[in-house]
């Protein structure tokens, strides 16, 4: 029984240690690059470049809570400074394919799409299914909202 009870003990001790871990990793990135609302170009490049190294690595619970909340910064900064008009996933779709240098049928080998289906798609009389999207997405490093 006692033995249980300072098991118990040191599992509780364990709990607290381990947040203050979490807290500290958090903190030491909040020093480096201050969650504060970005207010100009340089610093949306700044936090860009913060991103960019957090993507590179495998994040802990804390650096992907950090991650976060500095993706939610730069997307509103984003969304009020730099605007973006309305595109359709064919326009998105033919911008990436021209930006990569790739013809219909070069897409189609590096996706596993169809180019009789990227065809449709890049003359509007077809839409991409979910499963395209996330070939796409993975393929050319965007995230799938940009064909939505």
């Amino acid at each position: 029984m006692a033995e249980r009870t300072n098991r118990a003990r040191r599992g509780a001790v364990d709990q607290p240690a381990e947040r203050s871990k979490v807290a500290d990793s958090y903190l030491e990135r909040v020093k480096r690059f201050p969650l504060v609302p970005i207010r100009d170009d340089r610093h949306l490049d700044d936090a860009v470049k913060v991103m960019d190294d957090l993507l590179a690595r495998e994040l802990d619970e804390a650096e992907q809570q950090y991650f976060d909340v500095l993706t939610r910064l730069v997307e509103d900064y984003e969304e009020e400074q730099v605007p973006i008009s309305e595109a359709s996933e064919a326009d998105v779709l033919r911008e990436l394919m021209r930006a990569n240098g790739l013809s219909q049928s070069a897409l189609g080998r590096a996706s596993g799409i169809a180019q009789s289906t990227i065809s449709a798609v890049l003359n509007g009389s077809r839409r991409l299914t979910r499963e395209q999207i996330a070939r796409l997405s993975e393929l050319f490093g965007v995230g799938p909202s940009a064909f939505m």
